[in-house]
This record gives C-alpha cells, sequence and structure tokens, in this order.
C-alpha cells in the first residue's frame, strides 16, 4: 500500500521546554531550553499515533547564537549581528556540527543527535531536518568540518565582488554599515571589510533592519551584479562543498531534507547535486521551500525535487477562504494550476514561517481550521504538514523577544509553548492537563490524519471535483462549501467541507458524469459511513436527487460508500 506522507514539523528547541513564566529575551538560563532528550520513544510514539510518517526537527545544525559555548570549542557570535538571544536557525554557523543548546552535554552533541536518529526510526518514524543552502551566519566558522575540508570563504579573492569560485559576494573597500542602529552593546563593535551581500539579495554595504542583515549570500556561480550571468563551468566551489555537507548529513541516517528558499539557488545546481545524493541515499527525499508558480517545474524537473511548498496557491486560498475573504471556489483553481504536477506540492496551514492558525492575525480559534484540514488532507496523495501545537489549538500569541508579539512561535527566542508543556506533562502525555477543546481538536487531527493513510481511497484514489455541479443553492453555499470525491477500487469517499459559521444541511449534487467516468452504478439509496463519527446514514447515490447530509460548522465530513 502506498504511503501518504504526514509530516510533523517540530521546533527542537523549543518543544521539551516546561519552563513557566518566561521572561522577555530572555537568555537560555533564564527561559530554559529543550533538547534532544525530551523526544523520548514514547513522545515520538504519540507523536506517530497522531498519523505523523515522517518528523521534521528544525534547527538542528548549529547556528549564530548570543549563547557562549567558548569552553566546548566554538567560537561565540557577536551579539549585534544576532537575531534574538537564540539566534536564528537560518543563520548557520557551521554546517558541520549540531546545534549546542539541543544537547544535555554539549560535548556529546553529536552523539546525542545519533541517538536521537536511531529513537526516530526504533518509533517507526522517519526524519527531516534542515538543509540552509543560501545563506550563512556572518561570522560563519566551521570548528568541526572534517580533516582536509576548506571552510567557506576561505579562498576567496576578496578583491573582486564576483568571482566564479568564490563562495561569498563582495563589496570590495567598503565597511558592513547597516542603516540602523545594530545596537552594539559588546566591548568592541563588529567590523566586517570588505562588507558582504546579504542573505536576501541585498548586494550593497547598508542593509536596512528589514533585510537579513545577519546572513551572507553564498556564490553559486552567478553573477547578480553583472547582467546576472550563470558560470557554472568549471563547477563553482561552493556547489562541491555544499555536495559534500549534503553527503555528510544523509551519512548519519537521516531521510530528508527541506530546502530553506530553495528558489534563490539555481535550479542547476539541484539538478547537479539531489541525483548524486540520491546514488548514495536511494530513499532520501527533498522538499523545496520555493513560492514562485512560474518555478514550480523548473525546480521538480530540472532542479529533480521530490517536494515543493504549495504556500502561494493552496495554502493562500484555505488561509483566504477560512477568514472569509476568499471564495471556496478559488479551491479547484488551485489543483487546476498544479494538476500536471500535484503529488510533487507539500500541503499545510502552519509552519514556523507563518502566523498561527488559531492566532487573533489568521482565524482568531483553530476550530475554524477544521474545514481547511480536511481539504488539505485529503485532496490528494501528495504530503501533508502539520506544526507542532497546530493540534492542540496553539495561538502563537507570546511576545517572545526578539519575534515580538505577531501570531507566530519564535524563532529567535528561547520560550515555552504552553499547549505543548501540558500535553507533554513532563513526558507522561496523559492528557490531564489539556482543555476539553484541546483535547476535542488533538481527537479530530488525529482522525484526519491516520485516515489518510488507512483509506487507500485518501492516499491512493483518484480525485474528481464536484465544485462545477453544485453552484448556489438552498443547500450548498458554492462560497463557503466544497466537496470532491475520491475513489479506489469499489470504494468511494465524498469529501465535504463547511467553512460557515453554522451547522449546515448541505446537498450535493453527483452527476451523471462521475458515474460514467468510473462505471459505476446509480443507486436511489446507500449506506455511508461517516469516518470521523464512526456513524452510518442513508443518502441519495445517483444523478437525480440530491446527495443530502449534514456538517457541523466550520467542519469537514467523509463519508464512505462501497460500490
Amino acid at each position: 500500500m502506498k504511503e501518504k506522507l504526514i509530516i510533523y514539523q517540530v521546533f527542537t528547541r523549543l518543544f521539551g521546554n516546561d519552563r513557566t513564566n518566561c521572561k522577555n529575551n530572555g537568555s537560555k538560563k533564564e527561559n530554559g531550553c529543550g533538547h534532544f532528550s525530551d523526544f523520548t520513544l514514547k513522545a515520538l510514539e504519540e507523536i506517530k499515533h497522531l498519523g505523523a510518517t515522517h518528523i521534521w526537527y528544525t534547527g538542528v545544525i548549529e547556528h549564530a547564537t548570543q549563547t557562549q559555548y567558548k569552553e566546548y570549542g566554538i567560537t561565540p557570535d557577536h551579539p549585534a549581528i544576532v537575531k534574538g538571544k537564540a539566534g536564528s536557525p537560518y543563520a548557520i554557523k557551521d554546517y558541520y556540527d549540531i546545534d549546542p543548546d539541543l544537547a544535555d552535554k554539549p560535548e556529546e552533541r553529536m552523539k546525542e543527535f545519533q541517538n536521537l536518529i536511531s529513537r526516530t526510526h526504533r518509533a517507526g518514524l522517519k526524519m527531516i531536518i534542515d538543509f540552509v543552502p543560501n545563506h550563512v551566519s556572518r561570522q560563519y566558522k566551521s570548528d568541526s568540518k572534517p580533516k582536509g575540508v576548506k571552510d567557506l570563504g576561505e579562498d576567496d579573492n576578496k578583491d573582486h565582488a564576483f568571482n566564479p569560485q568564490n563562495n561569498f559576494y563582495y563589496i570590495p573597500g567598503q565597511l558592513f554599515y547597516p542603516d540602523f542602529d545594530l545596537k552594539q552593546d559588546a566591548s568592541s563593535p563588529y567590523y566586517e571589510m570588505p562588507a558582504r551581500a546579504t542573505g536576501n539579495d541585498n548586494f550593497s554595504p547598508s542593509p536596512s533592519r528589514n533585510d537579513w542583515y545577519e546572513t551572507i549570500k553564498l556564490n553559486y556561480g552567478i553573477d547578480y551584479c553583472g547582467g546576472g550571468h550563470r558560470h557554472f563551468q568549471p563547477t563553482p566551489s561552493t556547489w562541491i562543498k555544499m555536495r559534500d555537507i549534503l553527503l555528510f548529513w544523509a551519512a548519519k541516517g537521516i531521510d530528508g531534507f527541506r530546502c530553506d528558499m530553495a528558489e534563490m539557488v539555481p535550479a542547476e545546481f539541484w539538478g547537479w547535486v539531489i541525483p548524486q545524493v540520491k546514488e548514495q541515499f536511494p530513499d532520501i527525499i527533498f522538499i523545496a521551500e520555493v513560492y514562485n508558480p512560474n518555478e514550480y517545474r523548473n525546480y521538480i524537473y530540472n532542479g529533480r525535487f521530490d517536494y515543493l511548498y504549495d504556500k502561494v496557491g493552496l495554502y493562500d486560498t484555505l488561509r483566504g477562504v477560512t477568514c472569509n475573504y476568499s471564495s471556496a471556489r478559488q479551491i479547484t483553481n488551485c489543483w487546476q494550476s498544479i494538476d500536471d504536477i500535484k503529488d510533487h506540492m507539500l500541503n499545510f496551514l502552519e509552519n514556523h514561517d507563518e502566523q498561527r492558525l488559531a492566532s487573533d492575525f489568521f482565524a482568531g480559534n483553530a476550530e475554524k481550521g477544521k474545514a481547511a484540514l480536511v481539504v488539505s488532507a485529503c485532496m490528494g496523495e501528495n504530503p501533508m504538514m502539520i506544526y507542532f501545537g497546530q493540534e492542540l489549538g496553539e495561538r502563537g500569541m507570546d511576545n517572545e523577544g526578539f519575534s515580538g508579539l505577531d501570531g507566530r512561535t519564535t524563532i529567535f527566542d528561547y520560550w515555552c509553548v504552553d499547549t505543548l508543556r501540558r500535553w507533554r506533562n513532563k513526558g507522561k502525555f496523559d492528557g490531564t492537563l489539556l482543555t476539553e477543546q484541546e483535547k476535542e481538536l488533538k481527537i479530530y487531527y488525529k482522525k484526519v490524519l491516520n485516515l489518510c493513510n488507512e483509506e487507500k481511497a485518501l492516499c491512493e484514489g483518484t480525485f474528481y471535483d464536484l465544485m462545477y455541479v453544485n453552484d448556489h443553492s438552498v443547500h450548498f453555499n458554492a462560497d463557503r462549501n466544497y466537496t470532491f470525491v475520491r475513489k479506489y477500487n469499489n470504494e468511494i469517499i465524498l469529501v465535504i467541507a463547511n467553512f460557515e459559521d453554522t451547522d449546515k444541511t448541505i446537498g450535493i449534487n453527483l452527476p451523471k458524469h462521475l458515474f460514467e467516468f468510473y462505471n459505476i452504478p446509480e443507486k436511489k439509496k446507500v449506506v455511508a459511513i461517516d469516518l470521523l463519527q464512526n456513524t452510518t446514514e442513508q443518502v441519495a447515490f445517483n444523478s437525480a436527487q440530491r446527495l443530502m447530509t449534514q456538517v457541523p460548522a466550520h467542519c469537514g465530513k467523509l463519508l464512505k460508500i462501497k460500490i
């Protein structure tokens, strides 16, 4: 049976932190920090029972931080160019090392990571980690690189703004001088000469506060300031170094890479490197963060990625429908626009970059995301991802520090996520500290996500959109209701999503073409199983009558019919 990937993304340093009463912009000592060891076999089994097949540990590789680990041989970072006390996991400081925050014993951090890989696999889960290919921290320095490996920038000719064999882009003769106050509270100011281009392609020495000023852009052989000419022969130094880094981590036994801002790195590099990694590790998967739909097919067919984020399509549309500023009709446009590559798209409603569904900036209530979950998870064979705490209704409404009150769970600060702390309950996972609403939401997520692999119609079945025969009627609001069919052999699952604020009796037209297309008989009445409620009901199953069924407010319904 084909497996549908269900990815549970977790921000690793926050998952196991039990510290209450955290201080805004607090240090690690003040606010605490989670560790690899918090992912006990029990914790991982709970994530597996939720329906996950994969776990994406976010923030594993060593990154810039204001926390000192000098005694462990780690060069300190200048605090002026570190965002937050904990630092951003996307400002990598050493591609060959583990973030020491995550280890019980920092000197044994790699060993503890390898033990985590073993526990993850023992729990029946596969492991994904981040690969950050576009940029590194401004003070990148690998203290743990293998013998004979040269550091990024070690052989660069800094007199040239661009050189195909340089690892960075330079602004010769100019000092790095941001156009805002860095608040340099260290004993000496941060000094960089010559300045280097920032990770978000700012090729000036004076990035703004809104730029990725804490990072520097990696050079893959494109002369951005010289007309964008591509210099890929001979193979650029950065390509070779990044291939070796990917192979280093793949050899540890991980199962996949989520590649940060992959579209800011040329597809030619991915098309060169991914086959080389897969030649040695055939089952490893590559997921790309790509936001430009015009580049989707380039990064799938030429870049050789397995999966791409479906952010500007399905995510944005479902957010709009959930918040009642977009029509459910637009969901049809989403799948039609990527129908030829639909199996390569990764669906989600939350991740570390986006605002929490239950936040005041999104839906304001986790209950309002139930209908969107059913659509996102059940539309196709492609992967579905949820973000830790989403299944508990985590609101992300804390003012943690650098992150601020923005509806997101911080990636820059030391903090405790209250819903996670109460769900974990010091490793017992007994649910006693959760509210009834949180328990019910978790049950709903668990049912939907597990059905995605328990029902062949959902993980392998064909898709048939019913919206074209269900325009506005007394019993169907095409702006607030969405419906489709999944079919496998002699089983059909009718999926209905009700985005309205009230329970509704929904009437669905089943076109004659549906029965002809699938070569199935029309029936006056059939018995349907409500897979989410484990109940049965009799419904019409023909092209002459509407199929009538009750769907709760902001919920989905999955009706299974055996032909």
